[in-house]
C-alpha cells in the first residue's frame, strides 16, 4: 500500500485494519477473511479488481514483498 499505493505508513496501516480487523490468536475462525495473501487485496484496492489482466506484472508479489514476510 505504501510502495504502489503511495500511501503514508499511516495510511496504510489503517487501510489494511479497516480491510482486515486485528483478530486475537484464539479467536474463532481467525484470518478467514482472506484465502489470497495480502498482496492480492492490496493490489486490488490499488489498481482496481482487473489488475492481474492490465498489469501482469501485479500478479504476483514483489521481491521486496517476499523479503518482508
Amino acid at each position: 500500500m505504501r510502495h504502489h499505493g503511495g500511501l503514508t505508513r499511516s495510511q496504510a496501516r489503517a487501510a489494511a485494519l479497516e480491510r482486515y480487523p486485528y483478530e486475537p490468536d484464539d479467536a474463532p475462525f481467525r484470518g478467514l477473511v482472506f484465502h489470497d495473501e495480502a498482496w492480492h487485496w492490496a493490489m486490488s484496492v490499488i489498481h482496481g479488481d482487473r489488475y492481474m489482466v492490465e498489469l501482469p506484472g501485479l500478479a504476483q508479489p514483489s521481491a521486496e514483498y517476499r523479503a518482508l514476510e
